[in-house]
């Protein structure tokens, strides 16, 4: 259970080890739930420089950080929301950023689940009151 927002970056250490090394996630909740909340805090404990933000009308947004070797690692944030159909997420590129080696977070990926493979993990944040979320890592609740 996240009890709010600032909660969020003492889970991500528990995130990455539930994520065992994959880095596609595919990232299930009702508007609302804080998905792109979840995402900035992910991103803040990568170390990416700055505030990320919903790509909502942008559809991806990319971030660099540095990565514990040295060298500069993306991050893609994904907003399927506004998208019709699987063309349109072919003609943002999806299979190429689920094909790369970088982090890719997908907000609403209901709309290509036929083209996520099991090495996405899913998971899904849920409401259970005005801040308070749970969070489900490929069917694990993640306390």
């Amino acid at each position: 259970m996240v009890n709010s927002p600032d909660a969020l970056p003492g889970l991500m250490s528990q995130v990455l080890e539930a994520l065992q090394g994959r880095r596609k996630v595919a990232l299930y909740g009702e508007m609302g739930a804080g998905k792109t909340t979840f995402v900035r805090a992910f991103c803040q404990y990568l170390g990416v420089e700055g505030n990320p933000s919903s790509p909502t009308y942008s559809l991806v947004n990319e971030y660099a950080y540095t990565a514990q070797d040295g060298s500069t690692a993306l991050f893609h944030h994904l907003d399927l929301y506004r998208l019709k159909n699987t063309r349109e997420a072919l003609d943002i590129g999806i299979e190429e950023l689920l094909d790369d080696p970088w982090y890719c977070f997908i907000e609403w990926p209901e709309l290509v689940e036929e083209l996520l493979g099991e090495d996405v993990v899913r998971m899904r944040l849920e409401m259970v009151g005005e801040e308070e979320r749970v969070l489900w890592v490929g069917g694990l609740y993640q306390d």
